[in-house]
């Protein structure tokens, strides 16, 4: 149970990361008075307050189970989770109240470069350590450091919009684009928080595993099917990074209980070494016993026939290489204009080269889970 505590310290990184663009942010608040950058200021609080709570409930789940918790603690995670798509609920409204306050006070805008390259800084710092959290949460099967990961990325989105918006109420003077781009910040991010709280209450309500990992489940127990024997009453559940099922194995009554016990065993073995951090719980049953088959089937008794897939259905659609061309265009062309221009200019440079970078690593990341949903 080593997992979590190796987790904390990207937990401790998410924290000091949100101090930082926290402050950087609400400097640039104060130097501009824009109400989209103070939207985003914001939602670095919520960043800060989400990853602390992500590490004290990293630090609960990583305890083992004991004589109160015999599957252990895992479920902690979803706590976190649930909390900061509140958190992240209550920031919405609150940036949604002051953009209408501003619409209706409209305020003179000053210091756009300093704020707006302020604001690029802090989004940079935002994009690398999400990427990052996301990557480390989906291997690690942690739910909270995804979420937090999830929710800084969000923060880069919201970072360029704003970025946008401002410079462009300060170089036509329609002051309105400043809080409309903070009202446009404050709807994306609510889309963000339900998806949180929709993803905790489904952990909590012990859904199954995605139907991906069922069916992987589901193929490796047909494999045995030659041996004679068969299989109902699948169940699944994640707790967590921690993932759990029960079986029922049908076997010949003849059968001993040691042969019974070791194709258990070797049935438990490969699913574990198909699956990490699995549980397998099986319950053995004689398959002459029509007594055997009167239990309820959560899940279908069949698998359907794993085909080789064709290759066009492996290969990455036209739209993502076309995506990633403009992303790469984005990128280099964002990166050669700041190094000719300035002021607000160089400002919206940059944030074309943030968000083509943000935009490759969108492609690339749906490019590999559509090459290996091919492959499975």
């Amino acid at each position: 149970m080593t997992r979590p505590y190796s987790l904390t310290r990207y937990a401790w990184l998410s924290i000091f990361v949100a101090i930082f663009t926290m402050a950087v942010k609400a400097a640039a608040y104060r130097v501009t008075g824009s109400v989209g950058l103070l939207s985003d200021a914001l939602e670095s609080i919520v960043n800060l307050s989400a990853a602390v709570v992500a590490l004290a409930m990293l630090r609960l789940s990583a305890q083992p189970a004991d004589a109160r918790h015999h599957f252990g603690h895992g479920k902690a995670e979803y706590f976190a989770s649930g909390f900061e798509g509140v958190l992240i609920l209550v920031a919405a409204g609150a940036i949604l109240f002051a953009a209408w306050d501003r619409y209706l006070h409209p305020h003179e805008l000053a210091e756009l470069d300093l704020g707006l390259g302020l604001s690029v800084a802090a989004a940079v710092v935002n994009g690398l350590v999400g990427w990052l959290l996301v990557s480390v949460g989906r291997k690690a099967g942690s739910i909270v450091l995804e979420a937090d990961g999830k929710h800084l990325l969000t923060d880069v989105w919201t970072s360029i919009g704003v970025v946008c918006g401002v410079a462009a109420a300060g170089l036509t003077g329609w002051h309105d684009f400043d809080p409309g781009v903070a009202a446009l910040v404050g709807l994306n991010i609510v889309w963000t928080g339900a998806g949180l709280i929709r993803r905790t209450i489904a952990g909590l309500l012990d859904a199954s595993l995605p139907l991906e990992e069922n069916l992987k489940i589901r193929s490796i127990l047909e494999t045995f099917r030659e041996r004679g024997v068969g299989f109902h009453d699948l169940r699944t559940r994640q707790s967590g990074a921690h993932r759990f099922m029960s079986v029922h194995l049908l076997v010949p009554g003849a059968w001993t209980v040691q042969a019974a016990h070791d194709l258990a065993e070797e049935i438990e073995a490969e699913l574990g070494g198909a699956l990490a951090n699995l549980t397998v719980v099986t319950h053995i049953e004689p398959i002459e016993d029509p007594a055997s088959f009167g239990h309820h089937e959560p899940f279908p008794e069949t698998a359907p026939e794993v085909t080789n897939p064709h290759p066009l259905q492996t290969a990455r659609p036209l739209r993502l290489k076309i995506a990633s061309v403009a992303g790469a265009a984005l990128l280099l062309g964002g990166g050669v204009a700041s190094m000719v221009v300035s002021g607000v200019w160089l400002d919206l440079a940059l944030a074309a080269a943030l968000f083509g970078f943000v935009l490759i690593l969108a492609v690339q990341r749906r490019g590999a889970r559509q090459r290996k949903a091919g492959r499975q």
